[in-house]
Protein backbone atom coordinates (compact mmCIF):
# COMPACT_ATOMS: atom_id res chain seq x y z
CA UNK A 1 0.00 0.00 0.00
CA UNK A 2 1.01 3.32 -0.83
CA UNK A 3 1.87 5.95 2.10
CA UNK A 4 1.27 9.62 1.22
CA UNK A 5 2.56 12.32 3.45
CA UNK A 6 1.85 15.95 3.35
CA UNK A 7 3.83 19.00 4.59
CA UNK A 8 4.36 22.27 4.08
CA UNK A 9 0.97 23.95 6.12
CA UNK A 10 0.79 27.07 7.91
CA UNK A 11 -1.09 29.94 9.23
CA UNK A 12 -0.74 32.40 6.45
CA UNK A 13 -2.40 35.77 6.31
CA UNK A 14 -4.88 36.78 3.39
CA UNK A 15 -3.30 37.11 0.42
CA UNK A 16 -0.16 35.17 1.34
CA UNK A 17 1.70 32.43 -0.21
CA UNK A 18 2.48 28.95 0.51
CA UNK A 19 3.78 25.41 -1.08
CA UNK A 20 2.27 21.98 -0.15
CA UNK A 21 4.20 18.73 -0.65
CA UNK A 22 2.87 15.05 -0.67
CA UNK A 23 5.84 12.68 -0.79
CA UNK A 24 4.61 8.89 -1.71
CA UNK A 25 6.45 5.95 -0.73
CA UNK A 26 7.10 4.79 -3.92
CA UNK A 27 6.79 6.15 -8.00
CA UNK A 28 3.25 6.49 -8.59
CA UNK A 29 2.87 10.07 -10.05
CA UNK A 30 4.08 8.75 -13.31
CA UNK A 31 1.20 6.34 -13.36
CA UNK A 32 -1.85 7.77 -11.66
CA UNK A 33 -3.89 11.33 -11.48
CA UNK A 34 -2.96 12.80 -8.54
CA UNK A 35 -4.86 14.97 -6.57
CA UNK A 36 -4.95 17.98 -3.80
CA UNK A 37 -8.19 17.81 -1.77
CA UNK A 38 -9.57 19.62 1.12
CA UNK A 39 -11.56 19.48 4.53
CA UNK A 40 -12.71 22.47 5.94
CA UNK A 41 -14.32 22.10 9.45
CA UNK A 42 -18.18 20.86 8.85
CA UNK A 43 -17.79 20.30 5.47
CA UNK A 44 -17.16 17.44 3.08
CA UNK A 45 -13.97 17.09 1.51
CA UNK A 46 -13.44 18.57 -1.93
CA UNK A 47 -11.14 17.98 -4.81
CA UNK A 48 -9.45 20.97 -5.84
CA UNK A 49 -6.65 20.17 -8.35
CA UNK A 50 -5.59 17.42 -10.29
CA UNK A 51 -2.78 16.08 -12.32
CA UNK A 52 -2.97 13.43 -14.69
CA UNK A 53 0.01 11.02 -15.76
CA UNK A 54 0.50 13.14 -18.69
CA UNK A 55 0.79 16.28 -17.36
CA UNK A 56 -2.70 18.11 -17.71
CA UNK A 57 -4.01 19.63 -14.76
CA UNK A 58 -7.43 21.27 -13.76
CA UNK A 59 -8.94 23.21 -10.97
CA UNK A 60 -11.93 23.62 -8.84
CA UNK A 61 -13.13 27.36 -9.90
CA UNK A 62 -12.84 28.79 -6.22
CA UNK A 63 -8.67 27.92 -7.06
CA UNK A 64 -8.49 28.65 -10.58
CA UNK A 65 -5.49 31.65 -11.53
CA UNK A 66 -4.19 31.29 -7.62
CA UNK A 67 -3.17 27.87 -6.83
CA UNK A 68 -1.01 25.44 -9.28
CA UNK A 69 -0.77 21.65 -9.30
CA UNK A 70 2.61 20.09 -9.77
CA UNK A 71 4.77 16.82 -10.02
CA UNK A 72 8.63 15.82 -9.50
CA UNK A 73 8.33 12.36 -10.46
CA UNK A 74 11.63 11.62 -9.77
CA UNK A 75 11.47 12.68 -5.97
CA UNK A 76 7.93 10.55 -5.75
CA UNK A 77 6.55 14.28 -4.74
CA UNK A 78 3.50 16.41 -6.12
CA UNK A 79 3.09 19.88 -5.19
CA UNK A 80 0.21 22.42 -4.86
CA UNK A 81 1.51 26.15 -5.12
CA UNK A 82 -0.77 28.11 -3.52
CA UNK A 83 -0.69 32.06 -4.14
CA UNK A 84 -3.00 35.09 -2.96
CA UNK A 85 -5.06 32.75 -0.37
CA UNK A 86 -8.17 33.94 1.31
CA UNK A 87 -10.00 32.68 4.28
CA UNK A 88 -12.11 30.80 2.37
CA UNK A 89 -8.95 28.46 1.48
CA UNK A 90 -8.82 27.30 5.46
CA UNK A 91 -9.17 23.38 5.61
CA UNK A 92 -6.99 20.75 5.86
CA UNK A 93 -5.32 19.55 2.82
CA UNK A 94 -4.59 16.22 1.48
CA UNK A 95 -3.32 14.74 -1.53
CA UNK A 96 -4.59 11.15 -3.28
CA UNK A 97 -4.80 9.52 -6.14
CA UNK A 98 -8.45 10.51 -8.43
CA UNK A 99 -10.37 7.31 -8.27
CA UNK A 100 -12.01 4.99 -7.42
CA UNK A 101 -9.99 3.59 -5.98
CA UNK A 102 -7.61 5.80 -3.80
CA UNK A 103 -4.93 5.12 -1.90
CA UNK A 104 -5.17 4.88 2.39
CA UNK A 105 -5.20 8.72 3.39
CA UNK A 106 -2.26 10.53 5.08
CA UNK A 107 -2.92 12.96 7.87
CA UNK A 108 -2.70 15.99 5.56
CA UNK A 109 -1.31 19.41 6.12
CA UNK A 110 -3.45 22.00 7.60
CA UNK A 111 -3.72 25.55 6.20
CA UNK A 112 -5.21 28.20 8.18
CA UNK A 113 -5.59 31.97 6.48
CA UNK A 114 -5.88 34.78 8.79
CA UNK A 115 -4.86 38.22 9.72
Amino acid sequence: QVQLVESGGGLVQPGGSLRLSCAASRNIFSIYTMGWYRQAPGKQRELVAHITSGGSTNYVDSVKGRFTISRDNAKNTVYLQMNSLKSEDTARYYCNRVGPPIFNWGQGTQVTVSS
